[in-house]
């Protein structure tokens, strides 16, 4: 696993719209402020948020983004499987991505993987939104 932009400015975005209590619209702007997050890429990812049910949005100049379900209800690895797809480190021990790679050859190697894999699973299954604020 390896997090791209899209899975960091995701999680960034999130944490802030979590630190607004309750249907508090924040503006795009502050969260591209706060985080360096270029405007055009931010309005992408939050699109996918928002088309995933993480996120509101409201039109106009009282407009913004909030979260749609509680921070507690959100965690890193939903987040991350959705803008970058598997957690394991081979698609060969992906619960959720599987494919066929050539290590799957070698049993140990797929082992220790597979170690990672429910290491790196099990952490980011437990963290939530609510955990970071």
């Amino acid at each position: 696993m390896k997090l791209t932009t899209k899975s960091e400015y995701s999680i960034l975005a999130l944490i802030h719209l979590a630190r607004h209590k309750g249907d508090e619209l924040v503006k795009m702007e502050g969260i591209c402020t706060k985080y360096g997050i270029p405007k055009k890429y931010l309005e992408q990812l939050l699109f996918i948020l928002k088309r995933s049910g993480y996120v509101r949005a409201r039109r106009g100049a009282e407009g913004g983004y909030c979260l749609a379900k509680s921070p507690g209800a959100i965690t890193l690895a939903e987040v991350i499987r959705l803008m970058d797809g598997a957690l394991a480190p081979t698609e060969s021990v992906s619960e959720y991505f599987f494919s066929h790679t050539p290590l799957e050859k070698e049993a140990k190697v797929i082992g220790v993987l597979t170690e990672i894999r429910d290491y790196v699973s099990e952490r980011l299954e437990a963290t939530t939104l609510a955990d970071l604020v």
